[in-house]
């Protein structure tokens, strides 16, 4: 089976439920009952505070979040504060790291060479800093990275906006760091690409750099029930 792996497009879904599915998948691959998998989705707007955040840098109260209909989680990626929303493209992969002989850094490195490579399909030259993790464009952050790793097995990912309503980036200092200014590929081409192109892309670069025999798949063919 290691030499297989599945990619499966979730669409639009809800964090919690895309949480709860990560954690059970994750337990799959640690067992060997599914191969390697790449989660592609998008969610409902929310703001997630990785193993070093703390609400200190939500920049308004809960009560502005619940009127909002924002909501929440603190969860077990690496990273501090971030906001996911329509329009921004994330990426779950859940890779056996020890097949590709990975430790943490060299994968956090390789998911930013994957997300450079797709930008400069759309003819957008990205940068990398190795004291903030992510991708950064004509000096604004325009992809987020905060992974988790347990039993070598990994989870949560990276996330990219391509048509992302910035404003609620507002809402938080992005990755706990004050007067970040975040971008999106729809700001800078000054025009939006679609959903379906940059899925295909990423999926592109995500299989040269992840080498496996990748097939699509749906999510009833990996959790029948």
């Amino acid at each position: 089976m290691s030499r297989r792996g599945w990619i499966i497009d979730l669409g639009l879904i809800g964090y919690g439920k895309a949480w709860d599915l990560q954690h059970l998948l994750w337990s799959k691959r640690v067992e060997d009952g599914v191969p390697d998998l790449l989660l592609i989705l998008e969610h409902p707007h929310v703001i997630t505070l990785g193993r070093r955040g703390n609400r200190s840098h939500l920049k308004v109260s809960q009560e502005v979040m619940d009127a909002m209909k924002i909501p929440v989680f603190h969860v077990e990626r690496g990273g501090d504060v971030t906001y996911h929303g329509p329009g921004q493209m994330v990426a779950y992969p859940i890779l056996n790291l020890k097949d590709y002989g990975y430790r943490l850094i060299r994968y956090v490195s390789q998911l930013e060479e994957v997300i450079l490579s797709v930008l400069r399909d759309f003819g957008i030259e990205g940068k990398k800093d190795l004291s903030n993790r992510g991708v950064w464009a004509e000096d604004d952050k325009i992809a987020s990275i905060g992974v988790a790793i347990k039993r070598w097995v990994s989870f949560h990912g990276i996330s990219l906006n391509y048509a992302t309503d910035l404003k609620y980036f507002e809402l938080i200092n992005p990755c706990g760091l004050e007067g970040v200014k975040i971008t999106s590929v729809e700001k800078i081409l000054g025009r939006n690409i679609p959903r379906d192109k940059l899925v295909e892309r990423i999926c592109f670069h995500f299989k040269k750099t992840f080498q496996r025999d990748w097939e699509e798949k749906g999510l009833k063919e990996v959790i029948p029930n």
